[in-house]
């Protein structure tokens, strides 16, 4: 077995903007509704990946002053994210107007969901197999999009089960802090 799927299964696996996101929008909206958000999650992470593929990768690490700009966007974008889970409703299915992610912003998010471009990155330099850069970048997206599609779900459905558990308001204010403070902890973590 390729080294590269456990590589990309640990990295997307564990607990990061879209672990939390996805965990808060099926709690809150329930898997169904968070369906859209998964889809694009896959797909946004393949991009990210056949990109690193590409060699976009050597590229931030040669301009560090686009890698800095890309980083403070990264980090803002997150922390406005944080401060909007802050003050969501307390109600599962929020108040009227709220909604998951669509398929589109979730793609969006990835472009700067620093995470997924340092998973992307270490898989590219990693665990590389000397091919044409063109077959390198279709391997990362395959990888990347397929193991992700079932990270997504995994977490979506987590978030799902526990809405179970958030019978009052006072643990649904718990849970929402709980996810905004992992939130805003991912976006410092953007400049180590």
């Amino acid at each position: 077995m390729d080294p590269l799927y456990a590589f990309v299964f640990a990295g997307l696996f564990s607990p990061g903007p879209n672990v939390i996101l996805l965990t808060a929008s099926g709690a809150r909206f329930g898997f169904r509704a968070t369906l859209p958000h998964v889809v694009g999650v896959a797909l946004g992470v393949g991009v990210i990946a056949a990109l690193m593929g590409l060699g976009v990768g050597a590229l931030l690490l040669a301009q560090p002053g686009l890698a800095l700009v890309l980083k403070i966007i990264a980090a803002g974008w997150i922390l406005w994210m944080a401060y909007s889970l802050v003050r969501a409703s307390d109600l599962s299915a929020g108040k009227a107007g709220e909604k998951p992610f669509t398929l589109l912003q979730a793609v969006l998010f990835q472009w700067v969901n620093p995470k997924v471009w340092a998973v992307a990155m270490a898989a590219a330099a990693g665990y590389g197999l000397g091919q044409s850069p063109w077959a390198e970048a279709q391997r990362l997206a395959l990888a990347f999009s397929g193991i992700n599609l079932f990270v997504c779900l995994f977490w979506s459905f987590a978030g799902a089960l526990l809405a179970l558990l958030l019978t009052t308001p006072r643990a649904w204010t718990v849970f929402r802090l709980c996810m905004a403070a992992a939130l805003a902890a991912s976006a410092v973590m953007v400049f180590l």
